[in-house]
């Protein structure tokens, strides 16, 4: 079983959810290029400018670790990393669980994304700008749970060691991209995990994803924020367990 974070994130986050499952599963954690603990040599401006290049970044994990078929659990940006990478190499991948996820942010016709083009471009003016205090400002929201402050610390946190540069670039290629083409595509059963109340991935999208990706599972729990695996995660562990052992 393979985790994977969010922008902005790194394994850390996983701590939570990840320990349930090594008895029955070999867990594996990594942090995506420029977060965490990862090489920052690594990082390549032109592969990493679109989603494709950090799902070629993990189907070379896979590869690499010798792993596969897995269950791939992504968070945010990396659901749609890995639904990307299931669609380039179907063999690598059992099943996908797909936590928060979103195909575009950017509301478009007959489409609710969650936010309008000027309100995409004003969040990443901001970012330029000022990344920490963008961070300092936007985490708690992302995180939301406002009765427990020190979650979106937390996620400030995790934001402000993240290689500003790096960070921008990838937040664009986050909330620019487009890949509601790409789930015709994906034949990898899929359970899509929508929270009731999340600021960056409304129900709409969470249902959206389900019903335009064959074979896959709806599950809409009942937390609050963008990061289940960090507010919610017993709820997180028991719809992932029901769908994984039913």
């Amino acid at each position: 079983m393979v985790f994977a974070h969010g922008f902005g994130c790194d394994q850390s986050m996983w701590r939570f959810v990840a320990p349930a499952f090594e008895a029955s599963h070999r867990v594996v954690l990594f942090d995506h290029v420029g977060a965490g603990g990862s090489d920052p040599a690594a990082y390549d401006p032109g592969r990493h400018s679109s989603l494709a290049g950090y799902a070629d970044d993990v189907v070379e994990l896979l590869d690499e670790l010798d792993l596969g078929p897995v269950v791939f659990v992504g968070h945010s940006v990396s659901a749609t990393i890995g639904l990307l990478a299931a669609a380039r190499r179907p063999e690598l991948f059992d099943r996908l669980v797909l936590v928060g996820p979103s195909p575009r942010y950017i509301d478009d016709d007959g489409y609710r994304g969650g936010f309008a083009a000027h309100e995409i471009d004003e969040l990443l003016e901001t970012m330029d700008a000022n990344y920490l205090g963008w961070s300092a400002s936007v985490a708690p929201v992302i995180m939301g749970n406002p009765d427990r402050p020190q979650l979106g610390e937390e996620l400030t946190s995790s934001f402000c060691r993240m290689d500003p540069t790096i960070a921008r670039r990838f937040a664009r290629t986050t909330f620019l991209s487009d890949n509601r083409a790409d789930l015709a595509g994906i034949r990898t059963p899929s359970l899509v995990v929508q929270c009731r109340d999340d600021f960056i991935a409304p129900v709409e999208v969470g249902r959206y994803i389900h019903e335009n990706l064959a074979d896959s599972e709806f599950a809409l729990i009942d937390a609050v924020g963008h990061c289940p695996n960090l507010s919610a995660p017993d709820v997180l562990i028991g719809v992932m367990r029901e769908y994984l052992d039913p």
